[in-house]
């Protein structure tokens, strides 16, 4: 498959999921179909950037800028959504927890209410424009013998962009691995699209990536809910944060030394340099 062809089908196949997970969305508000519709979305985001890396254009920034809004506009309700979920499974244990429950279900309720009309009222009409104009834009460029090239360079920087960062890593600043985290979303969602023209692939790394990227979102995950506890105890001056915040400390740094004992396994998923080999392909190129 042409570099040309595999985002034409990736731009085919991840529109049509997204309109389905949006239509869903709104048959059936639920947070299943409100975390479906975010990953949908973050696709086609990746998409656009790796457009907007071999072939800059203002329509493509104005999509990107839209999808981002949306994005941007469903961010709190998904981390209520979470620690709600943690809440419940955890509750039994930390029954310390309640207050803060009943407060994230009333939040979550308002949210939810706020979020189902952003999604009805999205920009439908503009996007499916400007997907048109992209398919065009695509078909007008095939002749484009570098296309191939230009991808594994957005790839190459990307990649330098996660290194640079992870050398950065401070165990006692954990947004030094947020950071890192932000780095390798974009990183890893674009993979996913262009890793059918890399002979070899191990699509096992498709896996491995979303683990990788689930050890730093879960470091993340608890951040928040630390940070929400503090803002729960501060307008609710009878509230004893200290057993669950003993609890989720302990955890937090838990996830952090985990994720630092496996912060290697990154150099697995690309090459060190354009000059090397694939980790896949076992040797190095030899340099013209």
């Amino acid at each position: 498959m042409s570099a040309h062809e595999l985002l034409k089908t990736a731009l085919n196949q991840r529109y049509e999921k997204y309109i389905a997970e949006r239509k869903r969305c709104k048959e059936e508000f639920s947070e299943e179909a409100v975390h479906d519709l975010r990953i949908a979305a973050r696709r086609v985001l990746a998409l656009i950037e790796l457009l907007r890396a071999v072939a800059p254009s203002p329509h493509l920034q104005k999509l990107r800028r839209a999808f981002k809004d949306q994005l941007d506009s469903l961010d709190e309700l998904r981390d209520i959504q979470v620690m709600l979920a943690e809440i419940s499974e955890t509750l039994e244990t930390l029954p310390e927890f309640l207050p803060l429950q009943k407060f994230l279900q009333k939040r979550e309720k308002r949210l939810l209410n706020s979020a189902e009309h952003d999604v009805r009222e999205f920009k439908a009409g503009f996007i499916a424009h400007r997907i048109e104009d992209i398919r065009a834009s695509l078909a007008e460029s095939e002749t484009d013998q570098d296309l191939s090239a230009q991808l594994l360079a957005v790839m190459d920087e990307a990649c330098y962009t996660v290194t640079q960062r992870k050398k950065l890593v401070d165990p006692a600043q954990p947004s030094s691995i947020h950071r890192v985290r932000i780095a390798f979303k974009k990183f890893r969602y674009m993979l996913e699209i262009i890793y059918p023209m890399l002979p070899g692939f191990p699509e096992a790394h498709l896996k491995n990536m979303h683990s990788y990227q689930t050890a730093m979102g879960e470091i993340q995950d608890v951040e928040v809910l630390l940070q929400t506890l503090d803002d729960f105890a501060a307008s609710h001056e009878a509230y004893d944060k200290q057993p669950v915040q003993r609890f989720y400390k302990q955890r937090h740094a838990e996830l952090i030394n985990t994720y630092i004992e496996n912060m290697h396994e990154f150099v697995t998923f690309w090459r060190e340099t354009p000059e090397k080999a694939f980790p896949w392909e076992g040797k190095e190129k030899e340099l013209p």
